[in-house]
């Protein structure tokens, strides 16, 4: 078959143009995978380790012929549908069980980091951009609310590429210092399991932190972090219309970013995950499946990232995440020593 013919092909039939790109990714996630067997490196998500291996790529080989389009597929479609077949690992019931004061504590905590976040930023000089997605992967659920936030916003691949990594680099840290941290505190159980899952990053970070202390600890610690997760769709939709309406819209010719429908799809997902009793061997499969198709992205988003650009942005984002990820914990520690 000539080139002609096959660019043809190609033409007629996108999963020729899509099928390169999407194995490239879904090689570089089971790659993430196979190394979380190596003793250590469990302790970092398939999500994170994907970003790395692809910005390696990318930064080494440089851009591999042919795998465009399904690299692109896999950061904008895959990712959305990662997003919406998370909101099955949340029901309301779940959050009911942390009760109204709960669900304000982690609401306030949420939005005071964000909005901490945001000022710190400005005093520190860290780009716009930079410090939204650090203060949103902070406050809600580390990479994916990175990524949802970059496409309401219209953000930059490599700024979301630079939060993800610190947003998990404290967030690593947190999954380790909060069990040590338990007895000198003085909390009980479910004070503990309430502080990891109201202000530790990731939900597997969360939920590794909580489980140090104890069963009940664990069982509240990921209703706390779960309901974190179920923000993630209404503050998301709201910072994006708010970004465009003053003008803070990524891009050129300052266009209004698409309606975030997978939020409201995750949305649904939650609603249908809290009326129907899904069965585990349905369950299952689908919540690996959405962290295998996250860390496809994170590959894809590693694949677009220029580390020499990332690098550029000093220490300032770093030190902004720092201070992001202790005001959160601060912030919560005190609500809960209070009986807030």
């Amino acid at each position: 078959m000539t080139p002609t013919a096959a660019s043809a092909i190609g033409r007629q039939n996108p999963f020729f143009t899509l099928a390169p790109g999407l194995a490239l990714t879904a090689g570089v996630a089971l790659c993430a995978y196979a190394l979380r067997l190596i003793p250590g490196v469990a302790a970092l998500s398939p999500m994170i380790l994907s970003v790395l291996i692809g910005a390696l790529i990318h930064n080494t080989v440089g851009a591999i012929g042919g795998t465009g389009e399904g690299v692109n597929f896999s950061l904008r479609r895959i990712l959305r549908l990662s997003i919406v077949l998370i909101g099955l690992q949340i029901t309301g019931q779940q959050a009911a069980e942390v009760g109204v004061g709960g669900i304000g504590l982690i609401a306030f905590g949420l939005l005071a980091t964000l909005a901490a976040t945001l000022w710190m930023g400005r005093l520190l000089g860290v780009p716009r951009g930079v410090a939204l997605l650090i203060g949103v992967g902070t406050s809600i659920c580390g990479a994916s609310a990175i990524v949802a936030a970059k496409a309401a916003t219209g953000g930059e691949d490599d700024d979301a590429a630079y939060a993800v990594a610190g947003v998990t680099l404290f967030g690593t840290i947190a999954m380790f210092l909060y069990p040590a941290l338990a007895a000198p505190l003085h909390l009980s159980a479910s004070q503990f399991g309430l502080w990891a899952g109201a202000s530790v990053h990731e939900v597997a970070q969360a939920v590794f932190a909580a489980g140090q202390g104890g069963p009940e600890a664990l069982q509240i610690g990921t209703i706390a972090k779960l309901t974190r997760v179920a923000m993630m769709a209404p503050v998301i939709i709201l910072l994006g219309e708010i970004y465009f309406r003053l003008g803070l819209v990524g891009g050129a010719e300052r266009r209004k970013p698409p309606f975030p429908w997978f939020l409201v799809g995750f949305l649904a997902m939650a609603a249908l995950n809290s009326l129907v009793a899904i069965p585990a061997e349905v369950s299952a499969p689908l919540r690996a499946a959405a962290t295998f198709l996250l860390s496809m992205a994170m590959a894809a988003m590693g694949l677009h990232t220029n580390l020499r650009h990332v690098f550029s942005a000093g220490l300032r984002p770093l030190a902004l995440g720092l201070f992001a990820s202790a005001f959160i914990s601060g912030t919560v520690l005190t609500l809960i020593k209070l009986g807030i």
